[in-house]
């Protein structure tokens, strides 16, 4: 049997050093919060009054579908807006705490906007250029979770176990079974593997067996959290980081979706009420 090294700490009288720190794991900070976005100082009154007349209408459109009950999301193409207006609403739409991008045969980009739970789509061609674009009011984009189910498979694939795999047999059991048993809109099951003793084996296993899918999240809010798909239908990786990008959390979620990626309910409602502000305000400036 192989040595196994274990920390020794001195304990006891004589062992206490008065000038001696303590160290923690700097924990993230620099929470974004919301700001109502500034129009420019010098802006065409009729490319503003053609913006206003947009938003409006994809304010009403927000009135009429509620996505957080399951009913279709709110919509708005934006292929045929003239440079000057589409300008101008992005501006007024800014850029919130949620990226994502979507990998496969269509790609895309998407960016929340300053507006929780209002989502710029945009799919991009084989040659990168945006070839379709739209603003949508939703927990979630419906395009991200098309491509996550169909980057997935219902049954985990069979891996060979190399030696010194000690966990992740039990671990791929595990979510197998949470697998079989998922049921929309259950509890997520959460498997913590920051303290879980993991070789370099055990890792190389995950990642077979649990390979990484198309869709990749970033949130923004509160440090750095990165949520990706994976080849296992409704398995998500979920990774929180500090200031410094250090892993601090990570876990594997069997879950319809992640709730860190998701607008909630009440995040919707609140961002109607601030989009209608939006359009009052860029009205009142038009008129000014």
């Amino acid at each position: 049997m192989k040595p196994f090294p274990l920390p020794v700490r001195v304990a006891g009288p004589g062992s206490h050093v008065e000038d001696e720190e303590l160290q923690y794991l700097a924990m993230p900070r620099g929470m974004a919060v919301f700001e109502m976005p500034r129009i420019p100082p010098r802006v065409d009154a009729g490319h503003m009054a053609a913006a206003r007349e947009l938003l409006a209408g994809f304010l009403e459109r927000m009135g009429e579908g509620d996505a957080a009950k399951g009913g279709k999301a709110p919509r708005l193409d934006l292929d045929r807006v003239d440079p000057g207006p589409l300008d101008i609403a992005n501006q007024m739409l800014g850029e919130g705490e949620v990226a994502i991008r979507v990998d496969g045969a269509r790609p895309y980009r998407i960016q929340e906007s300053v507006f929780a739970g209002v989502w710029r789509v945009c799919e991009l061609d084989a040659d990168g250029r945006v070839a379709r674009d739209w603003i949508e009011s939703s927990p979630i984009p419906a395009v991200v979770i098309d491509a996550a189910a169909a980057g997935s498979n219902v049954a985990l694939p069979s891996v060979a176990l190399p030696d010194g795999a000690m966990n992740s047999p039990a671990l791929l059991t595990e979510i197998q079974e949470h697998i079989r048993t998922w049921r929309p809109g259950g509890e997520a099951h959460v498997i913590n593997l920051t303290l879980f003793p993991m070789s370099p084996e055990d890792h190389q296993v995950m990642e077979r067996a649990v390979p990484v899918g198309p869709v990749a999240i970033m949130s923004r809010g509160f440090g750095n959290c990165r949520v990706t798909s994976t080849g296992a239908r409704n398995v998500w990786r979920v990774q929180y980081f500090n200031n410094m990008n250090t892993l601090i959390l990570n876990t594997i979620e069997v879950v319809d979706l992640p709730e860190v990626a998701v607008a909630a309910a009440e995040d919707l409602a609140d961002s109607r009420e601030r989009f209608a502000e939006l359009v009052d305000w860029m009205g009142e400036s038009a008129e000014a």
